[in-house]
């Protein structure tokens, strides 16, 4: 899921694949394979999205968070999902804009 965070990070600050891939050093390949669950990034690598987007690193493993069988979700997952949602949201938003 940290792919899925980092994609809508990027969506919500309207920033295009290949310029942020460009930032970070890396190739927009590798950038989408990121995205897309395939590879994992480095916590430098995460390190560096929190920098470029103004936020703590902690702030970015929060979407990403895996909760384990058994633990007790009521305190954030609602809250983690619904932050979720709302990034849908925007991401839907900012496409129809651009068009």
């Amino acid at each position: 899921m940290i792919g899925e965070a980092l994609r809508l990070i990027r969506v919500f600050h309207d920033r295009k694949s290949k310029d942020l891939a460009a930032e970070l050093g890396i190739s927009p390949s590798f950038l989408s394979e990121i995205e897309n669950n395939r590879k994992r990034p480095s916590l430098d690598l995460i390190s560096e999205y929190a920098r470029l987007f103004d936020t703590k690193p902690s702030v970015i493993l929060f979407f990403a968070e895996e909760l384990r069988d058994g633990e007790d979700i009521r305190s954030h997952a609602g809250a983690r999902q619904k932050l979720m949602v709302f990034m849908r949201a925007m991401e839907r938003f900012t496409q129809q804009d651009g068009e």
